[in-house]
């Protein structure tokens, strides 16, 4: 029997120009809107259980700020604060949450945005639940088109380890790993209102650049399919993507149209992010109408914690360290001897030894589960690589596993456990030892072993 109720509702969370803007290592200040940022709310109830889903278009949503939200949402509307899975997109023109996330800028309006964020999350969550309404749910798995993503991480001819080399560098050998282009959909049809659909896949939202606001390829996604499929609206939550981007290193000349190569050298203008957010919504167009539908009879929500090995760094290399994170914080980047995504990489792997050299060795992380009918989604709080989602989805027992990333918290990246030896941007700044790739995939599992209990 099926015994399922959808809301859903959002709103535009554009910040004031001026604002730090969060998602690289330079500094970026907010000078106008490109496309609006949102935070979306699907409230999902079956019986006596409530749950919501929270979409916020930022590159982060911190664990306070999470339990911000939680707190104000249970106080208002009497729903388990633990009962909300929030979101990022991850999009890498939204604003910083955090002053230590940038440099060279002003803490109020910072400080100003995270309130506004929260009491506009707060509403529409409220909102999201009075509107709920009888509901059937179906799922589908697409195929991401080529072109779109790629392994971002790649072994070099000189036997180094390199995250986003430069275009056309002749020292680049192979990718290392392989993508998955799994789509997951779930589409909800609600009576007499518009169906939402969740889309969830692994690809950084960091196609745009630059210092205006931008939802990224998610809003594209999100505005291909309301016009295509008379007002549907869409969550985009983002899969396992931390190693994964929107840049081809040997580009063709028709992968360079719109787009532009930035400091960093990847592919990334506005007209990137409409590519991929189209290239996106055509997926789930292909399978909108075949998707398999399932009585709900129940859904369940879980927290569970864990503990992980935090990568605390040797003393020996806290000297160095220091000084390239002081010229960072001085906006003295130049006197630092590296460029590109190496300079990214060295001032990132500094800052996370000098913000761990006084740390425990060990810290507490939650995951969440929810499970609606026999689709279960699993919150994670970073960004675990390709292959911990793969690992996550071959635990089986639903179907449909939806790994998410940047859930409920952000605390950095997941490497593979190969990723350590290799190197590269994200395994050198990630603050967690090697152990982490167990710690998530065994949470996960026992996430997914309770959600069916």
């Amino acid at each position: 029997m099926n015994n399922l109720q959808i809301g859903y509702a959002e709103k535009i969370v554009n910040p004031e120009m001026g604002i730090a803007i969060a998602g690289y290592y330079v500094p970026r200040f907010a000078k106008g809107i490109l496309s609006d940022l949102k935070t979306i709310a699907l409230a999902i109830k079956s019986g006596d259980d409530t749950a919501i889903i929270v979409s916020v278009d930022n590159c982060e949503v911190f664990a306070d700020v999470v339990q911000a939200i939680k707190t104000a949402v249970q106080k208002k509307t009497g729903i388990n604060g633990d009962n909300l899975f929030v979101s990022a997109t991850h999009t890498h023109t939204g604003p910083c949450l955090k002053a230590d996330r940038s440099f060279l800028c002003d803490e109020k309006p910072i400080k100003e945005y995270v309130d506004y964020l929260v009491n506009n999350t707060v509403d529409v969550c409220e909102n999201a639940l009075k509107d709920l309404k009888p509901a059937k749910m179906g799922y589908a798995v697409g195929k991401a088109p080529d072109r779109i993503a790629y392994i971002r991480r790649y072994k070099m001819k000189d036997g180094t380890t390199m995250t986003c080399p430069p275009i056309n560098d002749p020292n680049i050998d192979h990718p290392i790993g392989e993508l998955d282009q799994r789509v997951n959909v779930l589409r909800f049809d609600r009576e007499g209102a518009e169906s939402v659909v969740i889309m969830n896949y692994g690809l950084h939202a960091d196609t745009v650049n630059g210092e205006l606001i931008s939802s990224d390829w998610v809003g594209w996604t999100q505005e291909t399919l309301k016009k295509s499929l008379d007002g549907v609206k869409c969550l985009c939550i983002m899969g396992a993507q931390g190693d994964v981007g929107s840049t081809h290193v040997n580009p063709t000349k028709s992968d360079m149209n719109d787009t532009e190569i930035s400091f960093d050298n990847e592919m990334k203008s506005p007209g990137m992010a409409r590519f991929v957010g189209r290239a996106l919504a055509g997926t789930v167009l292909q399978v909108y109408d075949k998707v398999e539908y399932n009585d709900v009879e129940n859904i369940k929500i879980i927290n569970e914690k864990f503990d992980v090995e935090l990568n605390v760094p040797d003393k020996k290399d806290l000297p160095l360290a220091h000084k390239y994170a002081e010229l960072h914080k001085q906006g003295r980047d130049d006197l630092i001897p590296y460029e590109a995504m190496e300079l990214t990489t060295v001032v990132a792997e500094a800052l996370r030894m000098v913000n761990l050299e006084n740390s425990p060795k060990k810290t507490v992380m939650t995951m969440i589960g929810l499970r609606i009918g026999n689709v279960a989604l699993v919150g994670i709080p970073g960004e675990p690589f390709t292959e911990i989602g793969e690992r996550v989805k071959a635990i089986g027992g639903y179907d449909l596993i939806m790994p998410c990333a940047l859930t409920n918290g952000y605390e950095g990246y997941f490497p593979s456990k190969e990723a350590y030896d290799e190197g590269g941007y994200e395994a050198r700044t990630s603050r967690f030892k090697p152990t982490i790739y167990d710690a998530i995939i065994n949470t996960s599992d026992k996430v997914l072993k309770e959600l069916k209990q």
